[in-house]
Protein backbone atom coordinates (compact mmCIF):
# COMPACT_ATOMS: atom_id res chain seq x y z
CA UNK A 1 0.00 0.00 0.00
CA UNK A 2 1.48 3.52 -0.92
CA UNK A 3 -1.39 5.79 -0.49
CA UNK A 4 -5.41 5.96 -0.41
CA UNK A 5 -8.45 7.85 -1.82
CA UNK A 6 -10.96 9.69 0.08
CA UNK A 7 -14.07 8.09 -0.29
CA UNK A 8 -16.51 11.22 -1.29
CA UNK A 9 -19.33 11.71 1.29
CA UNK A 10 -22.43 11.19 -1.47
CA UNK A 11 -20.73 7.64 -2.04
CA UNK A 12 -20.05 6.77 1.41
CA UNK A 13 -23.57 7.00 2.28
CA UNK A 14 -22.81 7.53 5.91
CA UNK A 15 -21.02 9.88 8.36
CA UNK A 16 -17.24 9.60 9.05
CA UNK A 17 -16.52 7.67 11.60
CA UNK A 18 -14.18 8.72 14.09
CA UNK A 19 -11.59 5.78 14.70
CA UNK A 20 -8.67 5.44 17.76
CA UNK A 21 -6.19 2.88 17.23
CA UNK A 22 -4.59 1.12 20.36
CA UNK A 23 -1.33 -0.79 18.35
CA UNK A 24 1.09 -3.17 19.80
CA UNK A 25 4.86 -2.39 20.40
CA UNK A 26 5.36 -5.02 17.66
CA UNK A 27 3.27 -2.96 14.71
CA UNK A 28 5.31 -0.45 15.63
CA UNK A 29 7.97 -1.09 15.30
CA UNK A 30 7.60 -3.01 12.24
CA UNK A 31 5.17 -1.34 10.24
CA UNK A 32 6.00 2.48 11.22
CA UNK A 33 4.68 3.14 7.51
CA UNK A 34 1.31 1.80 8.11
CA UNK A 35 1.22 4.26 10.99
CA UNK A 36 2.17 6.76 9.16
CA UNK A 37 -0.52 5.99 6.40
CA UNK A 38 -2.96 6.11 8.91
CA UNK A 39 -1.93 9.32 10.83
CA UNK A 40 -1.95 11.08 7.31
CA UNK A 41 -5.70 9.71 6.37
CA UNK A 42 -7.07 10.60 9.54
CA UNK A 43 -5.32 14.61 9.48
CA UNK A 44 -6.71 13.78 5.44
CA UNK A 45 -10.42 13.68 6.44
CA UNK A 46 -10.04 16.47 9.38
CA UNK A 47 -9.45 18.91 6.74
CA UNK A 48 -12.21 17.92 4.83
CA UNK A 49 -14.70 21.11 4.89
CA UNK A 50 -18.14 19.07 5.60
CA UNK A 51 -20.42 19.26 8.35
CA UNK A 52 -19.86 18.36 11.34
CA UNK A 53 -23.05 15.43 11.25
CA UNK A 54 -21.51 13.82 8.35
CA UNK A 55 -17.80 13.83 10.16
CA UNK A 56 -17.32 13.21 13.23
CA UNK A 57 -13.18 12.87 12.84
CA UNK A 58 -13.53 16.79 11.80
CA UNK A 59 -16.25 17.80 14.64
CA UNK A 60 -13.80 16.10 17.41
CA UNK A 61 -11.03 17.90 15.88
CA UNK A 62 -12.40 21.05 15.46
CA UNK A 63 -13.69 21.10 19.32
CA UNK A 64 -10.51 19.92 20.82
CA UNK A 65 -8.68 22.33 19.42
CA UNK A 66 -10.64 25.42 20.31
CA UNK A 67 -9.97 23.63 23.88
CA UNK A 68 -6.35 23.24 24.03
CA UNK A 69 -5.35 25.33 20.73
CA UNK A 70 -2.60 22.16 19.30
CA UNK A 71 -4.20 20.75 16.08
CA UNK A 72 -1.78 18.44 16.06
CA UNK A 73 -2.45 16.71 19.48
CA UNK A 74 -6.01 16.90 18.06
CA UNK A 75 -5.65 14.68 15.12
CA UNK A 76 -3.97 12.21 17.40
CA UNK A 77 -5.59 9.10 17.03
CA UNK A 78 -2.78 6.17 17.16
CA UNK A 79 -2.30 5.21 20.62
CA UNK A 80 0.48 2.68 22.31
CA UNK A 81 3.62 1.81 24.44
CA UNK A 82 6.42 4.39 25.58
CA UNK A 83 9.34 4.11 22.27
CA UNK A 84 11.38 0.48 23.00
CA UNK A 85 8.44 -0.62 25.54
CA UNK A 86 6.08 -3.60 24.65
CA UNK A 87 2.71 -4.88 26.37
CA UNK A 88 -0.12 -3.20 27.68
CA UNK A 89 0.58 -4.03 31.31
CA UNK A 90 -2.13 -5.97 32.34
CA UNK A 91 -1.20 -9.52 32.17
CA UNK A 92 1.30 -8.86 35.39
CA UNK A 93 -1.52 -6.84 37.59
CA UNK A 94 -4.05 -9.61 36.68
CA UNK A 95 -1.19 -12.39 37.81
CA UNK A 96 -0.20 -10.15 40.78
CA UNK A 97 -4.69 -10.41 41.91
CA UNK A 98 -3.07 -6.38 42.78
CA UNK A 99 -6.71 -4.47 41.01
CA UNK A 100 -9.78 -4.03 43.05
CA UNK A 101 -11.69 -2.02 40.29
CA UNK A 102 -11.92 -0.82 36.56
CA UNK A 103 -10.13 2.10 38.11
CA UNK A 104 -6.35 -0.26 38.81
CA UNK A 105 -7.16 -1.49 35.34
CA UNK A 106 -7.57 1.53 33.24
CA UNK A 107 -5.07 3.00 35.40
CA UNK A 108 -2.44 0.58 33.64
CA UNK A 109 -3.63 0.76 30.65
CA UNK A 110 -3.30 4.09 30.34
CA UNK A 111 0.14 4.12 31.99
CA UNK A 112 1.35 1.84 29.44
CA UNK A 113 -0.33 3.17 25.93
CA UNK A 114 -0.91 6.73 26.62
CA UNK A 115 1.95 7.44 23.79
CA UNK A 116 0.81 8.87 20.12
CA UNK A 117 2.16 8.00 17.11
CA UNK A 118 2.20 9.50 13.56
CA UNK A 119 4.19 11.95 11.48
CA UNK A 120 6.17 13.60 14.13
CA UNK A 121 4.79 11.98 17.15
CA UNK A 122 6.94 8.91 17.43
CA UNK A 123 5.49 7.93 20.72
CA UNK A 124 5.17 11.55 22.44
CA UNK A 125 3.40 11.23 26.26
CA UNK A 126 -0.12 11.97 25.24
CA UNK A 127 -2.12 10.31 28.22
CA UNK A 128 -4.90 13.03 28.38
CA UNK A 129 -5.18 13.27 24.62
CA UNK A 130 -5.63 9.10 24.69
CA UNK A 131 -8.54 9.17 27.95
CA UNK A 132 -10.45 11.97 25.18
CA UNK A 133 -10.14 9.94 22.35
CA UNK A 134 -11.71 6.94 24.45
CA UNK A 135 -14.49 8.73 26.02
CA UNK A 136 -16.11 9.18 22.77
CA UNK A 137 -15.57 5.03 21.76
CA UNK A 138 -18.78 3.45 21.63
CA UNK A 139 -17.10 0.63 19.99
CA UNK A 140 -14.05 -1.34 20.97
CA UNK A 141 -13.71 -4.04 18.02
CA UNK A 142 -10.81 -6.51 17.44
CA UNK A 143 -9.66 -8.35 14.54
CA UNK A 144 -8.57 -11.95 14.80
CA UNK A 145 -7.01 -12.92 10.84
CA UNK A 146 -5.54 -16.15 11.51
CA UNK A 147 -6.93 -19.91 13.14
CA UNK A 148 -3.94 -20.26 14.62
CA UNK A 149 -4.66 -18.46 17.50
CA UNK A 150 -7.95 -17.61 19.42
CA UNK A 151 -9.00 -15.15 22.30
CA UNK A 152 -7.60 -17.44 25.16
CA UNK A 153 -4.73 -18.94 24.01
CA UNK A 154 -2.55 -15.69 24.42
CA UNK A 155 -2.35 -12.99 26.52
CA UNK A 156 -2.39 -10.16 24.29
CA UNK A 157 -6.06 -10.12 23.41
CA UNK A 158 -7.89 -9.42 26.65
CA UNK A 159 -4.65 -7.10 27.83
CA UNK A 160 -5.31 -4.81 24.86
CA UNK A 161 -9.26 -5.81 23.55
CA UNK A 162 -10.47 -6.14 27.21
CA UNK A 163 -8.40 -3.44 28.52
CA UNK A 164 -9.86 -0.65 25.85
CA UNK A 165 -13.25 -2.22 27.38
CA UNK A 166 -12.50 -1.68 31.12
CA UNK A 167 -11.24 1.90 30.09
CA UNK A 168 -13.63 3.34 28.41
CA UNK A 169 -16.23 1.99 31.33
CA UNK A 170 -13.94 3.26 33.49
CA UNK A 171 -14.13 6.43 31.79
CA UNK A 172 -17.78 6.92 30.60
CA UNK A 173 -19.08 4.54 33.14
CA UNK A 174 -20.87 1.96 30.49
CA UNK A 175 -19.44 -0.43 28.43
CA UNK A 176 -18.77 0.09 24.69
CA UNK A 177 -20.30 -2.90 22.00
CA UNK A 178 -17.27 -5.21 22.04
CA UNK A 179 -17.00 -6.89 18.60
CA UNK A 180 -14.39 -9.64 17.01
CA UNK A 181 -13.61 -9.41 13.29
CA UNK A 182 -13.33 -12.91 12.24
CA UNK A 183 -10.62 -12.55 8.18
CA UNK A 184 -9.28 -15.75 8.73
CA UNK A 185 -10.68 -16.90 5.61
CA UNK A 186 -10.43 -13.44 3.46
CA UNK A 187 -13.66 -14.15 1.32
CA UNK A 188 -15.90 -15.41 4.41
CA UNK A 189 -15.43 -12.38 7.23
CA UNK A 190 -17.39 -12.93 10.13
CA UNK A 191 -17.95 -10.39 12.66
CA UNK A 192 -19.02 -11.56 15.96
CA UNK A 193 -20.04 -10.14 19.28
CA UNK A 194 -17.01 -10.26 21.87
CA UNK A 195 -19.78 -12.67 24.10
CA UNK A 196 -20.26 -14.88 20.85
CA UNK A 197 -16.85 -15.05 20.31
CA UNK A 198 -16.05 -15.99 23.52
CA UNK A 199 -18.48 -19.06 23.71
CA UNK A 200 -17.60 -19.80 20.23
CA UNK A 201 -13.95 -20.46 21.18
CA UNK A 202 -15.19 -22.20 24.71
CA UNK A 203 -17.13 -24.38 23.25
CA UNK A 204 -14.76 -25.39 20.02
CA UNK A 205 -11.18 -25.70 22.07
CA UNK A 206 -11.21 -24.41 25.74
CA UNK A 207 -13.75 -27.65 26.85
CA UNK A 208 -13.49 -29.52 23.44
CA UNK A 209 -12.55 -33.24 24.66
CA UNK A 210 -10.27 -33.74 21.73
CA UNK A 211 -8.23 -30.69 22.68
CA UNK A 212 -7.90 -31.63 26.21
CA UNK A 213 -6.60 -35.14 25.18
CA UNK A 214 -3.60 -33.55 22.89
CA UNK A 215 -2.53 -31.24 25.80
CA UNK A 216 -2.53 -34.23 27.91
CA UNK A 217 0.06 -35.77 24.93
CA UNK A 218 2.25 -32.95 25.90
CA UNK A 219 2.67 -33.47 29.51
CA UNK A 220 4.02 -30.66 31.49
CA UNK A 221 3.65 -28.31 28.89
CA UNK A 222 0.12 -29.23 28.05
CA UNK A 223 -1.45 -28.67 31.46
CA UNK A 224 0.75 -25.64 31.46
CA UNK A 225 -1.80 -24.15 28.42
CA UNK A 226 -4.61 -25.58 30.01
CA UNK A 227 -3.62 -23.18 32.91
CA UNK A 228 -2.82 -20.83 30.90
CA UNK A 229 -6.24 -20.36 29.03
CA UNK A 230 -8.24 -20.34 32.11
CA UNK A 231 -5.73 -17.45 33.03
CA UNK A 232 -6.94 -15.80 29.89
CA UNK A 233 -10.38 -16.13 30.38
CA UNK A 234 -10.47 -14.85 33.94
CA UNK A 235 -8.57 -11.98 32.37
CA UNK A 236 -10.74 -11.26 29.55
CA UNK A 237 -13.54 -11.83 32.41
CA UNK A 238 -12.18 -9.21 34.74
CA UNK A 239 -11.96 -6.63 31.72
CA UNK A 240 -15.00 -7.39 29.65
CA UNK A 241 -17.29 -9.50 31.53
CA UNK A 242 -17.46 -12.24 28.96
CA UNK A 243 -17.61 -15.10 30.85
CA UNK A 244 -21.09 -16.50 32.22
CA UNK A 245 -21.57 -18.71 35.50
CA UNK A 246 -21.95 -21.97 33.56
CA UNK A 247 -18.86 -21.36 31.96
CA UNK A 248 -16.88 -21.14 35.71
CA UNK A 249 -19.22 -24.54 36.56
CA UNK A 250 -17.59 -26.49 33.09
CA UNK A 251 -14.52 -25.14 33.63
CA UNK A 252 -14.83 -27.14 37.24
CA UNK A 253 -15.86 -29.69 35.91
CA UNK A 254 -13.45 -30.58 33.15
CA UNK A 255 -9.77 -29.11 34.92
CA UNK A 256 -10.22 -30.00 38.14
CA UNK A 257 -13.13 -32.71 38.75
CA UNK A 258 -12.72 -34.86 36.02
CA UNK A 259 -10.46 -38.04 36.74
CA UNK A 260 -8.49 -38.43 33.85
CA UNK A 261 -7.77 -34.20 33.95
CA UNK A 262 -7.05 -34.30 37.26
CA UNK A 263 -4.86 -37.05 37.25
CA UNK A 264 -3.17 -35.45 34.26
CA UNK A 265 -2.30 -32.35 35.62
CA UNK A 266 -1.39 -34.02 39.24
CA UNK A 267 1.45 -36.20 37.97
CA UNK A 268 2.73 -33.68 34.95
CA UNK A 269 2.16 -30.18 36.54
CA UNK A 270 0.80 -29.59 39.98
CA UNK A 271 1.23 -26.48 40.10
CA UNK A 272 -1.04 -25.83 37.08
CA UNK A 273 -3.68 -27.58 38.64
CA UNK A 274 -3.49 -25.55 41.83
CA UNK A 275 -3.57 -22.47 39.23
CA UNK A 276 -6.56 -23.32 37.93
CA UNK A 277 -8.21 -23.79 41.18
CA UNK A 278 -6.79 -20.74 42.76
CA UNK A 279 -7.94 -18.82 40.00
CA UNK A 280 -11.67 -19.96 39.84
CA UNK A 281 -11.89 -19.63 43.18
CA UNK A 282 -10.60 -15.47 42.83
CA UNK A 283 -13.26 -15.96 40.27
CA UNK A 284 -16.04 -16.57 42.97
CA UNK A 285 -14.18 -13.98 44.99
CA UNK A 286 -14.49 -10.88 43.36
CA UNK A 287 -17.96 -11.94 42.10
CA UNK A 288 -17.11 -12.47 38.51
CA UNK A 289 -18.47 -15.57 39.14
CA UNK A 290 -22.06 -14.72 40.80
CA UNK A 291 -23.42 -17.35 41.58
CA UNK A 292 -21.38 -20.11 42.59
CA UNK A 293 -23.11 -23.87 43.36
CA UNK A 294 -21.82 -23.92 46.66
CA UNK A 295 -20.81 -27.63 46.55
CA UNK A 296 -18.86 -26.50 43.31
CA UNK A 297 -16.99 -23.81 45.84
CA UNK A 298 -16.26 -26.67 48.62
CA UNK A 299 -14.89 -29.28 46.53
CA UNK A 300 -12.32 -26.05 44.62
CA UNK A 301 -11.53 -25.07 48.08
CA UNK A 302 -10.66 -28.74 49.17
CA UNK A 303 -8.63 -29.24 46.09
CA UNK A 304 -6.68 -26.52 46.97
CA UNK A 305 -5.81 -26.98 49.85
CA UNK A 306 -4.61 -30.79 49.26
CA UNK A 307 -2.37 -29.45 46.58
CA UNK A 308 -0.87 -26.89 48.55
CA UNK A 309 -0.17 -29.55 51.30
CA UNK A 310 1.44 -31.65 48.53
CA UNK A 311 3.09 -28.85 47.00
CA UNK A 312 4.50 -27.69 50.21
CA UNK A 313 5.45 -31.30 51.35
CA UNK A 314 7.34 -31.90 47.88
CA UNK A 315 9.07 -28.81 48.63
CA UNK A 316 10.72 -29.91 52.05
Amino acid sequence: MTGFEVIPLAELGRPRIDVTVRISGFFRDAFPHVVGLIDDAVRAVAALAEPAESNYVRAHVEEDTAEHGDRRRATARIFGSKPGAYGAGLLPLIDARNWRSDADLAEVYAVWGGYAYGRGLDGRAARGDMETAFRRIAVAAKNVDTREHDLVDADDYFQYHGGMVAMVRHLTGANPEAYVGDSAVPDQVRTRTLGEETHRVFRARVVNPRWMAAMRRHGYKGAFEMAATVDYLFGYDATAGVVDDWMYEKLSAEYVFDPENRDFMKKSNPWALRGVTERLLEAADRGLWAEPDAQTLERLRATYLELEGDLEGDDQ
